[in-house]
This record gives C-alpha cells, sequence and structure tokens, in this order.
C-alpha cells in the first residue's frame, strides 16, 4: 500500500495540473465571458494550461520558473 501512494505522489505535479488548475482556468473563462482560443471548450483549453503546467512541475521538481 505504501508502494502504491508513493507512486501517486511521484506524479503529484501533474495530477495537480490536471485535477485543479484545468477545472479552475475552465471557471475563470467562464465567468469572465471570455472564449477559450481555436475554438476549443473552456474546459478542454484548461487541460491544455494544467497539463503543461504540470508537466512542466514534474520534470523541474518546482512550480517557479
Amino acid at each position: 500500500m505504501e508502494a502504491a501512494v508513493a507512486k501517486i505522489f511521484e506524479f503529484a505535479p501533474l495530477l495537480w495540473g490536471l485535477g485543479f488548475l484545468a477545472p479552475l482556468t475552465a471557471q475563470i473563462l467562464d465567468m469572465m465571458h471570455w472564449a477559450a482560443p481555436w475554438g476549443l471548450t473552456p474546459l478542454g483549453f484548461g487541460f491544455i494550461i494544467g497539463g503543461i503546467w504540470g508537466i512542466y512541475a514534474q520534470v523541474r521538481g518546482t512550480w517557479l520558473w
């Protein structure tokens, strides 16, 4: 069980990017009445932003530049 939890926490930045930042981005776009670029849905655009930022944090080891 500990190994499974440790494995999940290895991907915590990516999971946080997709699980928190994606819906947050979509809600901000909806709240501000902005359209997502390239004809995407707000959630689709949020997944792109959250995924990119999550992968960046996963590889780099930090959320900061």
